[in-house]
């Protein structure tokens, strides 16, 4: 008895799908294309945290730029979006690996003996920061470790990830909390480009 009822839960399942997918042209399970969550933090966490992202200069690096009379400021379009995918590096040559420390005039590319490193989307889109956890977020942040996997490679400069190591842990969350807030910014950032593929 109980296996035909499974077997008949299981036919009613595949018949209800396959009616909805010849209704609208789609399968019933398409996955949104942004996948960003609510985010279940107080207003005085979001408060916080867009005040910590301001004072410590996250924009400085993470924010597009646009040009001013006072010189290069955060795109507001764009957020903390990372360096944009469509711009490319440019030439780059092996002696200014070892002699010096270069950066894009929007600041999202820095270039220096460990290669060429681009700036993170931190915005909660997908290409950003959409999928990750509280956890991954404060493991990036004080153990300087890429998408905050214990197993993934080092941050590379200039992020000065070992500022923040000794960082309280709700001043990490409010920072968290504000960034999962932000407007979502589809920017997939390039990989970086160590120095022996220059």
């Amino acid at each position: 008895m109980k296996k035909q009822f499974a077997t008949s839960a299981l036919v009613a399942l595949f018949l209800s799908t396959a009616a909805l997918v010849s209704f609208t042209g789609k399968p019933a399970s398409t996955p949104p294309k942004k996948a960003v969550k609510s985010v279940p933090y107080t207003k005085a966490q979001l408060e916080k945290g867009k005040y910590l992202v301001k004072i410590m200069g996250c924009a400085d690096c993470h924010a597009p730029k646009v040009m001013t009379a006072q010189g290069p400021v955060p795109d507001p379009q764009l957020g903390l979006s990372g360096h944009p995918a469509k711009i490319p590096v440019g030439k780059v040559t092996k002696d200014a690996l070892k002699d010096w420390v270069l950066f894009h005039p929007m600041n999202t590319i820095a270039v220096g003996p460990w290669g060429v490193s681009f700036a993170a989307n931190l915005t909660p889109d997908a290409t950003g920061i959409g999928n990750w956890t509280e956890e991954q977020f404060i493991v990036a942040l004080t153990e300087g470790k890429s998408k905050g996997l214990r197993t993934a490679r080092p941050l590379l400069p200039p992020m000065p990830w070992p500022n923040y190591a000794g960082m309280k842990k709700e001043d990490l969350v409010a920072i968290f909390a504000y960034m999962k807030s932000c407007k979502p910014v589809e920017n997939l950032v390039p990989q970086p480009i160590g120095p022996d593929k220059l």
